[in-house]
C-alpha cells in the first residue's frame, strides 16, 4: 500500500515535509474535481504546494461551508501509470461493474486536470479485471454493500491502485455517455436498482462513447465561446454543452473548481470517439477578460 498521512491545516508543514515519500501528492480533504491537488517533487515544491493549498482553504468561498474535513491536508506517495474510472454498482457486497472508463491524456502532475473518458476501456481483459478486484476490494473494506459506486484508480506494472471509491454515480454531466440496452440512462438504472429491481440484464450499449470535460485555458472572466456549431458538426459528436455563463469568474487547477463545459461523442470504437472529440475541442475559441486586482481607494 502507498504510504499516507494526513496533516492539519494550522500545523507546520516543514514537520509533514520531513515524513513525505518522494515523490508525494497533496491533496485538501473535502474537494473534489482534483481541485487543489498538486504533486511534489521536492522539499521545496511540498512547502509551496502547502501553501497554496492553506490559501485555498482559507478563501471565504471554502470558508463557508464549515465542513471540519477542510481543515486537512492529505500527503500521500505519488503513484505512476495510467488513470482509469470505474462506474458500478453494489448488490449485497458484490460489485458489479458497468462501465471502465480509459483517461487517455497523462496525469503526471503537477496539477491534475481530468479532461477526456472514454468506455468501453481499450485495455486488455486481464488489465479490467484486475482493476475491478481492486475495486471490489476497496467497496469491501470501507462496508459499501448496496447502491451505486464511482471509482478512480491508475495502473501500472506492478498492478492496479485505488484512488478513491464514492458511493454515488459518476458526477456532472458525465453520465450522460452511458446508456444500456438500446437507450436506457444511467439514472435509471441507479433508480430500478434502488428499489429493488433485478437489472442484471441491463448492459452498456455497444458503440464506443466518451466525454471531454472542457479544460480552462487561462484564468478570467469569461466572455463567450465561438465555434460551438462546427465542434457540433464533427462526425461522431452528439452535443457541445457550454455551462460557463457570461461574467463567471474562472481560475485554472488547482485554484479553480469547474469546467467551461462538456463535448459527449459516441462512434463505432474508443479511437474514434476520442479523435472525435479532441477535433471538437480545436474547433473551439473561449473568449476571457484579465482579472484585475481591486485595490484599496486612495484617501
Amino acid at each position: 500500500m502507498p504510504a499516507y498521512f494526513r496533516v492539519p491545516l494550522d500545523s507546520d508543514p516543514a514537520f509533514a515535509c520531513a515524513r513525505a515519500p518522494w515523490p508525494c501528492v497533496l491533496k485538501p480533504i473535502g474537494l473534489s474535481g482534483s481541485r487543489g491537488v498538486i504533486r511534489a517533487n521536492t522539499p521545496s515544491e511540498f512547502l509551496t504546494a502547502f501553501a497554496r493549498i492553506r490559501q485555498l482553504l482559507d478563501s471565504p468561498e471554502i470558508l463557508r461551508h464549515r465542513d471540519p474535513v477542510l481543515g486537512f491536508i492529505q500527503v500521500e506517495e505519488y503513484i505512476p501509470g495510467r488513470e482509469f474510472a470505474l462506474e458500478g454498482l453494489m448488490t449485497g457486497g458484490r460489485l458489479r461493474t458497468l462501465a471502465i472508463f480509459d483517461k487517455p491524456d497523462p496525469l503526471d502532475g503537477p496539477f491534475f486536470e481530468e479532461t477526456i473518458y472514454l468506455t468501453p476501456s481499450r485495455e486488455p481483459l486481464a488489465a479490467q479485471e484486475s482493476m475491478q478486484a481492486a475495486i471490489q476490494s476497496a467497496c469491501s473494506a470501507l462496508g459499501l454493500s448496496d447502491g451505486p459506486v464511482h471509482a478512480e484508480l491508475r495502473a501500472n506494472e506492478r498492478g492496479s491502485w485505488v484512488l478513491e471509491v464514492a458511493a454515488r454515480p459518476i458526477g456532472g454531466l458525465c453520465a450522460r455517455v452511458l446508456r444500456f440496452n438500446g437507450g436506457v440512462p444511467l439514472e435509471e438504472v441507479v433508480l430500478r436498482h434502488a428499489i429493488g429491481e433485478d437489472v442484471g440484464e441491463l448492459r452498456l450499449d455497444r458503440a464506443s462513447s466518451g466525454v471531454m470535460m472542457i479544460p480552462i485555458p487561462r484564468d478570467g472572466i469569461y466572455l463567450g465561446c465561438l465555434g460551438a456549431e462546427a465542434a457540433r458538426s464533427v462526425a461522431g459528436v452528439e452535443d457541445v454543452e457550454i455551462t460557463a455563463t457570461e461574467g463567471q469568474r474562472f481560475q485554472r487547477l488547482p485554484e479553480g473548481g469547474s469546467y467551461l463545459g462538456f463535448l459527449f461523442a459516441r462512434a463505432a470504437g474508443p479511437d474514434a470517439v476520442e479523435a472525435a472529440l479532441r477535433q471538437a475541442h480545436a474547433e473551439l475559441t473561449f473568449r476571457f477578460a484579465t482579472m484585475l486586482a481591486v485595490l484599496p481607494k486612495r484617501k
